[in-house]
């Protein structure tokens, strides 16, 4: 990957696409380039929705070679939502495409010109750049549908559905999986909103004319990441838990721990659990026709978590809910019905959601009184309100936080504007502190600390007690900002934190690849870099340590069943960037 693509959205005529070296970004890729092109040339105090603001989409180091589990695409920019740096990547088989025709970033970029959408092209011959008015106010799955008899079902396509066309704080942009639908996605921050403001549709990337991207030393890369791979196959998370139940194998777990935030965060634990748990999910995918428990989003993957989710008839409905979707529009909800959820989590992707943020958002309603909580039809109703951009779909569209302030509440749980995930931050603190430090917004990816605090993965954290918990999430958001960098997926932490074999492995993985001799420190060192550069991007924007706290309810307010608070001290969550 020794190029970049910017697309100038302002040039006269119409789009305009041009090709250049990669110049000072050489070493960076995913989430180390995104952050590096929004640091150096998207100015922080700009509006997310003006000229001055850049969509980076960028494949990681490792993506478009033979690396196990290497697929990730990040997307950048300043977030509509958050107003902070944003990142947020996703499977599916973008990545893999544009690494393997030799684009380490595609930037859009300038002030869209009149109404019209465009569709972006890329493939082995070039880039082509067409108006696509046919294309507006398309839902994914029916872009999909209309795109596939032009291009065939082997491309790859990123694009938004109807809430990025209509700008909504919470769209997200769309990834196509191996089966040719818009499953995977690019979720938070409002990125979807960004690409719809620089008037593009869709990216449509042909690799099939493009080759594997071949490492510097091949046998020594070949050797690595086969230890990586007997890795990631011993682990109990990675080798059998993820791939038997998918994500959702957390509901019981979590649940059962007291920290899964029931009806807007009221409650810990859920009564109606083991109804929405991933054991159950998975022998639903079992007995029915056409349901997959285990699946790959992206070509490659060794680790297999995600799935594909169909009725009792064997109606393909989703792909299979994740873990976050399952709580998001489940418990947080009141709704205990696995199909209901598929049903939400289709939508969802069909227009270009954020399903954490659709979730609290609905749940955040619910609280209002809009409708109320179990009611699942009414919830399916607000998302189609979202999708079609009636005025109530606007407040919803624009996130928990924008709904709250609506509805004259109190209760949204959210930091810097992006709703919390599925943890609640009391009983398992060192979320909490990840969720009000990190640069992104509440974002439980950023500095996973559920691994300690909940699974004894990479140590053994008390999660309801203070102590050692800023530490932990400082660790786990400089690891986390590398391994964003590298395309490598995040579940692979859970083995690289248990087994100092299969990190060294990775490490050397990448080292063939590249013909590097990194060490673990250097992964520290690009981790830091990363986090330094987002950090002095947000306080440029205004945001300060005032900014980096959870709402004062979850200090004020106990929850049950340990009936806790959480109560890390300020000046711990301050030290959080001391390194």
């Amino acid at each position: 990957m020794d190029k970049i693509l910017r697309i100038d959205v302002g040039a006269p005529g119409g789009p305009k696409a041009t090709e250049e070296p990669i110049g000072d970004y050489a070493g960076m890729g995913g989430r180390g380039m995104t952050t590096s092109v929004v640091y150096k040339e998207v100015p922080p105090d700009c509006h997310p929705l003006g000229p001055e603001n850049k969509l980076v989409i960028a494949p990681g180091l490792m993506s478009g070679s033979a690396a196990s589990s290497s697929g990730r695409m990040s997307v950048g920019c300043k977030s509509p939502l958050t107003g902070t740096i944003k990142e947020s990547n996703a499977g599916g088989t973008g990545s893999q495409a544009l690494a393997r025709l030799g684009y380490a970033a595609v930037i859009l970029e300038g002030e869209r010109q009149g109404e019209d959408m465009y569709k972006v092209v890329i493939n082995d011959q070039g880039v082509s750049l067409e108006k696509a008015n046919d294309l507006k106010m398309l839902a994914n799955y029916d872009l999909i549908d209309k795109l596939k008899p032009v291009h065939g079902e082997k491309v790859s396509v990123i694009s938004i559905g109807t809430a990025g066309e209509m700008r909504m704080s919470n769209s997200s942009i769309a990834v196509t999986d191996p089966e040719f639908r818009p499953t995977r996605h690019c979720g938070r921050g409002g990125v979807g909103a960004v690409m719809g403001s620089k008037g593009i549709k869709c990216i449509v990337v042909d690799a099939s004319g493009a080759k594997t991207r071949k490492p510097v030393r091949p046998d020594e890369f070949k050797e690595s990441n086969k230890k990586f791979v007997e890795g990631l196959k011993a682990h109990a998370v990675t080798g059998q838990g993820l791939p038997t139940y998918g994500t959702n194998v957390l509901t019981n777990i979590l649940n059962e721990a007291g920290g899964y935030p029931t009806y807007n965060f009221r409650e810990g634990r859920y009564k109606h659990a083991q109804n929405l748990s991933g054991e159950l999910q998975a022998e639903n995918m079992k007995n029915r026709e056409g349901g997959q428990p285990t699946h790959g989003c992206h070509r490659g993957c060794i680790i297999q978590c995600s799935g594909i989710y169909t009725d009792k008839d064997g109606n393909y409905m989703s792909k299979q809910p994740e873990y976050e979707t399952v709580w998001s529009h489940g418990g947080n909800c009141g709704i205990d019905d696995l199909d209901a959820i598929a049903r939400l989590d289709y939508l969802d992707d069909h227009y270009g959601l954020d399903t954490i943020e659709m979730g609290v958002t609905i749940g955040v309603a619910m609280e209002a009184g809009v409708i109320e909580f179990g009611d699942a039809e009414g919830a399916i109703n607000l998302v189609h309100e979202v999708g079609k951009g009636t005025p109530l779909g606007r407040i919803l569209g624009a996130g928990a936080a924008t709904t709250a302030r609506c509805y004259g509440m109190e209760h949204a749980p959210v930091v810097k504007g992006q709703a919390l995930p599925a943890y609640d931050p009391r009983s398992v603190k060192g979320i909490g502190v990840t969720y009000a430090t990190t640069t992104q917004g509440a974002d439980h990816t950023a500095g996973y600390a559920v691994t300690a605090n909940i699974l004894k993965v990479g140590g053994d954290v008390d999660p309801l007690q203070t102590g050692g918990q800023a530490e932990l999430s400082r660790n786990l958001q400089i690891a986390t900002a590398a391994l964003d960098s590298t395309g490598f997926c995040l579940f692979v932490a859970f083995a690289i934190l248990d087994q100092g074999e299969t990190f060294e492995a990775m490490v050397q993985t990448i080292n063939h690849m590249y013909g590097l001799d990194m060490t673990g420190d250097d992964v520290v060192a690009l981790g830091q870099k990363i986090l330094k550069m987002e950090k002095e991007f947000n306080e440029k924007a205004g945001f300060g340590p005032a900014h980096d706290r959870l709402p004062r309810y979850f200090s004020r307010e106990p929850l049950a069943p340990h009936n806790v608070v959480f109560d890390v001290p300020d000046k711990e969550l301050d030290s959080v960037y001391n390194f």
